[in-house]
Parts: C-alpha cells; sequence; structure tokens
C-alpha cells in the first residue's frame, strides 16, 4: 500500500518515511509550495538520497496567506502553522488514501488533535498515520542519529522546505521578531553509506 509522506528532508520526516518502509508501505514522499520559494528543491534532494520517490504540490497561497494572517494577529507563528498544516492536510486527503506526516508526541504544531484526525477519516475515508506520535525527542534525536547523517542549523540561517519559509517570505519585514530562534535539521543521507562519509565529516567541521 502507498503512504503519501509529507516532507520537508528534516530527521522527523525522514525518520517517519524510514518507520512506514519498514512497516511494507511504498513510501512517496510529498513537500508543498505556495510558489513563493523553491525551498522545495532541498527536500527533493534529501528524499531522492534516500531512495523514495518524491513529489512537489503546488497549492493555493490562499492558505499561506491565511495562515501568515493569523501568524501576524496572534504575534507568534504556532496558531498560523497549524492552520496551514490543517489545510495542506484537508487538500491531500481529497486525493490520496493513505497520509502520513512527520508530527511527535511532543510537538504542539503543527500537529492535528485526536477530534481533527477523526473528522478527516471519516469524511474522506483515508487513513492517517503519524509514526512517530508515540516517540519523545530524546529516543527521535537516537534513532536519528543512528540512521541519518544530518546538518543541524539556526532556523534563521538558512530556509528550509517547510510552511515557516514561504510565511517568512510572504511576511517579509512584517515577520521580524515573530518567529523565535530554534534548531533546524535537514538530513543529507544514510550513515555508513561510504560516499557520505566525507560529506558528513565537513558538515561536523
Amino acid at each position: 500500500m502507498e503512504a503519501n509522506l509529507l516532507f520537508s528532508g528534516g530527521k522527523d520526516s525522514s525518520l517517519s518515511a524510514f518507520i512506514l518502509k519498514k512497516l511494507g508501505y511504498e513510501v512517496k514522499t510529498i513537500t508543498i509550495t505556495f510558489g513563493y520559494s523553491e525551498n522545495w528543491r532541498l527536500a527533493k534532494e534529501t528524499s531522492e538520497n534516500l531512495g523514495y520517490a518524491h513529489r512537489v504540490m503546488r497549492m493555493d497561497e490562499r492558505i499561506l496567506k491565511e495562515g501568515s494572517r493569523i501568524i501576524l494577529e496572534d504575534g507568534y507563528p504556532s496558531k498560523g502553522i497549524k492552520y496551514i498544516h490543517r489545510e495542506v492536510i484537508e487538500e491531500l486527503a481529497k486525493d490520496y488514501k493513505v497520509i502520513c506526516d512527520g508530527s511527535r508526541r511532543d510537538d504542539r504544531t503543527p500537529k492535528l488533535e485526536f477530534n481533527e484526525i477523526r473528522s478527516l477519516e471519516d469524511r474522506y475515508g483515508v487513513e492517517y498515520i503519524s509514526p512517530l506520535q508515540g516517540i519523545g525527542y530524546k529516543t527521535l534525536r537516537y534513532l536519528a542519529n543512528k540512521l541519518f547523517i544530518i546538518e543541524t542549523y539556526n532556523s534563521s540561517e538558512k530556509k528550509t522546505a517547510d510552511y515557516e519559509t514561504e510565511a517568512r517570505i510572504f511576511l517579509g519585514d512584517r515577520a521580524e521578531n515573530i518567529f523565535p530562534a530554534h534548531e533546524h535539521t535537514r538530513v543529507l543521507g544514510w550513515r555508513g553509506d561510504a560516499e557520505w562519509q566525507e560529506i558528513s565529516h565537513s558538515v561536523k567541521n
């Protein structure tokens, strides 16, 4: 069975892909764009390096605009990012039977609540899978570091293939001081793969 996974190329979505594959699913990764950035290329490269088929989906920019409006109104990104994620999942449910994301047990956003998941599955007849829901951050970090070569950087240093990057671009100067600094990760490849050893060394140094 095909599992369609929202994919940013970070450790959470990469570990989710690994778990889904081990469970017997045919993993297809999906990165969302609203047309304001080509940040999806980062996720595409990671997905291909890990051996998963990848597609880019362009979504209606009204979703990004409304999410950004909520961010501005709230003065904090959580509710706006959650709105974007919920709308994206709704759109995917119209086309795919098994929808997955990399939200974790400890996440506050973007994350669907239990009642939202039940409503989604009932209305569209889909399966929603979030493989990391029972895994805490320490365990997740341990597993990801065992499996992957990971680049870590501050959210303000580089673009990432997630909703936040395009929201920042859309908001421009209005986003200043709204998004708190936090850590982002990007998976470069499988740990132990010979061709990645030199890259791993350069990332660490």
